[in-house]
């Protein structure tokens, strides 16, 4: 076949045309990569969970739910920068409690009891020598007499006084930064709820005593009565003859 120049300047064309092409496609730039999505922030540590994987934290993980201060720690948790610190005691401290002391606890006691156990900072084990006594809990303010809590630290031992109670930290169950958990083998109990009440009144006397205990009188001051007018009787008596 005879090449024409017309077919000649058609394929010169068509040559140049896609050399033009690769170059164009050689030098465009490549799509910028998409933005990689940014990690969501993990939430406050949940301490019944934490208790949970521990074992042997039953009755605290129940107190914690049915006081509703576990939903309160997970919110304070989240907006606050302090932290927390919370000592946990065992089923045995609490199986240590005299029978029948939980259930004569009212609502309001228990979740005083619960929250007693709950320091409203974050201190690690080797800063409670730095503490100030008496150690404020999230039961109420500590200065006032009602819950105090005391630590005394000697080396690494740091011990716990109530004024009812004294327990040493037995260990960490967990700690991060933001929050603690202590081990305890004893329930740390407040003087404001198990403390004996001394100024309690007297037992009234049982009314049978108390009506025989009249009728005597009463009988008594007749007696002494009619002894006076026998007395003034003889007197006269006496003087007339």
């Amino acid at each position: 076949m005879a090449i024409t120049k017309q077919n000649l300047s058609l394929l010169f064309t068509l040559f140049f045309f896609h050399l033009h092409c690769s170059t164009t496609s050689a030098l465009a730039p490549e799509p910028a990569p998409a933005p990689e999505p940014t990690p969501t922030p993990p939430g406050p540590s949940d301490v019944t969970k934490i208790l949970g994987k521990a074992r042997q934290y039953t009755i605290f993980i129940r107190l914690l739910k049915s006081t509703k201060v576990s939903d309160r720690l997970l919110g304070e948790l989240n907006d606050t920068v302090d932290g927390k610190s919370i000592f946990a005691p065992t089923d045995k401290a609490f199986s240590s409690l005299k029978s029948g002391a939980l259930h004569s606890l009212n609502d309001e006691q228990r979740v005083e009891l619960v929250l007693y156990h709950v320091v409203p900072i974050y201190v690690p084990l080797s800063q409670f020598l730095t503490v100030s006594n008496p150690m404020r809990t999230e039961a109420g303010d500590s200065g006032d007499g009602k819950f105090p809590l005391n630590v005394s630290t000697v080396g690494k031992t740091v011990t716990l006084i109530t004024g009812l109670t004294k327990t040493n930290v037995a260990g960490t169950i967990y700690t991060d930064g933001q929050l603690a958990v202590y081990r305890v083998d004893q329930v740390l109990q407040p003087l404001q709820i198990f403390g004996s009440n001394s100024s309690a009144p007297a037992p009234a006397p049982a009314p049978g005593k108390s009506l025989k205990a009249a009728e005597n009188s009463k009988a008594l001051s007749i007696d002494m009565h009619n002894c006076v007018l026998f007395a003034v009787s003889v007197i006269t008596f006496a003087l007339s003859v």
